[in-house]
């Protein structure tokens, strides 16, 4: 189940970051040719750029309209039709990749990278639902975590795909910006055999049976009764109440930590500056003194670091905790971007140095534990609307990031890193600080940990009759059962 979601969801985020490298002056001659052909107008370099610039960044902005309908497709459709009916932008911005040529259009390009991010906007908030409400307790960190495994293979395989000796030559470029589709042909094809989610089947639906197969078919055997208690538990907590809205979550006071939480979190995963090793890195390896056939193996090399980084992540979570991976990576993020400043600093550049810097700055990367967040402390009501802002403030960053990061290099040179240095410090603190461990508690224990920051200052008297509601709704919902 895992594998037949993610190679149609989140993989495709990762292959579209990366495959748009290579074909870059492909790309840029057939603007300027199609310009030449229709209006007989010769492009300056500057113009030729701009247009560029808006087909990789309108990527980030179908992200962010992606992940504002998310949210209401989660709630209509479900999480397993929501990412089946997702392919339908996929595919549509496939076909409009590959007859663009054809077509001798660059527009059909702009409108294929808004399809595709509109594509990996849907998935990457639906799939880490979809994971966190279908894992057990005791993997649920794991499974979610699996989402950024596959955005690093789709990193990794973009880079591999785009290779001038594979899909990055010239008369292929077409065919690289298509075969996206493929991965989620075999969503389609696979996907349809697994079940929904038995949350959503119980919580939303109301369908008690349907819940039980679900779990029965995810399980391999019999249901325990606690996992049964504690979805029967969320079930009526949130009996009669409609799913939150994005903007009603900033003026719920028993979720404002949380919010706060993912909001900080899932900007720092794109302002740590991670992405931007991607943007820089050729640039680098080219000032290094290293050819343009060597640049795209180097390149290579620091998205398999980051996918070896993504299998450790996803080893090591459920046994050093949310908190733990989190804190420890923007920290170590801090260290090799001090590291990385320093060197240029004293201009004690060697590509050997270069590569390490760029190697471990991504690999120290916490990607994916945030994908989690929102599943394990936001419940059945809020939770689509939590993806929704995550999603967002994610998408949001990340055009901002690519669009300024440019500038960044030419004012500040040689400290372009110190801006995400201080990111990655100031994320650790208030991880540290803050952040409860989420790790292999319920969602009612996590959201006792909340409420002593949502109502600190309260009497405790409140605190203690709403823990003797939980605890009689525990029981009532085990006898009712």
């Amino acid at each position: 189940m895992v594998a037949s979601a993610a190679i149609g969801g989140t993989l495709q985020y990762g292959y579209n970051l990366a495959i748009m490298n290579a074909p870059t002056a492909f790309i840029q001659a057939f603007i300027n040719e199609t310009f030449l052909e229709r209006w007989d107008i010769q492009l300056e370099g500057y113009q030729v750029t701009l247009v560029w610039t808006i087909i990789v960044s309108i990527f980030s902005l179908g992200g962010f309209a992606g992940a504002l309908i998310a949210g209401p497709m989660t709630i209509s459709f479900g999480r397993k039709k929501c990412l089946l009916l997702n392919n339908v932008f996929l595919m549509s911005g496939s076909l409009f990749a590959l007859t663009s040529r054809a077509a001798k259009s660059f527009e059909m390009i702009i409108i294929s990278r808004v399809l595709i991010g509109i594509n990996a906007g849907i998935s990457m908030n639906v799939q880490p639902m979809y994971f966190g409400e279908c894992a057990p307790k005791h993997l649920r960190g794991a499974i979610s975590l699996s989402s950024a495994v596959f955005t690093a293979f789709g990193v990794v395989l973009g880079q591999v795909v785009g290779l001038r000796e594979i899909l990055g030559s010239e008369s292929c470029w077409q065919y690289l910006l298509a075969c996206n589709a493929i991965p989620g042909f075999i969503q389609l094809l696979t996907l349809p055999w697994f079940p929904e989610s038995p949350r959503y089947l119980l919580i939303d639906r109301g369908d008690k049976e349907a819940c039980m197969d679900a779990l029965r078919r995810l399980r391999g055997c019999e249901v325990q009764s606690s996992e049964l208690d504690e979805i029967l538990q969320e079930q009526a907590e949130t009996r009669g109440v409609r799913p939150s809205r994005p903007w009603e979550l900033f003026t719920d006071r028993s979720v404002r930590w949380q919010l706060i939480s993912v909001i900080i979190i899932s900007s720092a995963m794109q302002l740590c500056g991670n992405d931007s090793i991607y943007f820089y890195s050729s640039y680098v390896f080219k000032e290094a003194g290293i050819s343009d056939d060597q640049i795209q193996y180097f390149t290579i090399g620091t998205g398999t670091c980051e996918f070896t980084a993504c299998i450790m992540c996803n080893l090591l979570v459920e046994r050093k905790g949310r908190r733990f991976m989190l804190t420890g990576g923007f920290l170590l993020m801090t260290i090799w971007a001090v590291v990385f400043t320093v060197a240029l600093v004293f201009e004690v550049i060697h590509i050997d140095l270069l590569f390490l810097s760029f190697c471990f700055f991504v690999v120290f990367f916490p990607a994916g534990v945030t994908g989690v967040l929102p599943t394990e402390i936001f419940n059945q009501a809020t939770r689509p609307a939590a993806y929704m802002i995550a999603g967002s403030m994610m998408w949001l960053n990340l055009f901002i990031v690519g669009m300024i990061f440019p500038f960044l290099v030419s004012g500040l040179r040689e400290y372009c890193f110190v801006p995400f240095g201080a990111v990655c410090l100031s994320s650790a603190l208030y991880i540290g600080l803050f952040l409860p461990e989420t790790k292999g508690k319920s969602l009612s224990a996590i959201t006792r940990e909340f409420n002593k920051l949502n109502f600190k200052g309260q009497d405790k008297l409140s605190e203690s009759q709403t823990e003797t509601q939980y605890q009689l709704g525990e029981v009532g919902l085990s006898t009712a059962f």
